[in-house]
């Protein structure tokens, strides 16, 4: 028997993280912490995918997992 800790969301301290980061890149994107989760709002669909692209790149030290809310 395993005994394994699950968390579920992003902890604040970790959010706040990836919020820099993503400033930091320079990118014509808004991100903002929502509760448990990091939400990247942006005009161009490509500049969100490179987003993506760049967090599925850096090791944050935690799982990340991504939704597109996009539809068109």
């Amino acid at each position: 028997r395993q005994l394994v800790k699950i968390q579920q969301g992003i902890p604040t301290d970790k959010a706040k993280e990836v919020v820099k980061f993503i400033k930091d890149g320079k990118y014509k994107v808004q991100a903002s912490i929502q509760g448990e989760t990091v939400r990247v709002s942006g005009k161009d669909r490509d500049t969100l995918q490179d987003v993506i692209a760049l967090l599925r790149g850096h090791d944050f030290g935690i799982d990340m997992q991504f939704t597109n809310y996009r539809s068109n």
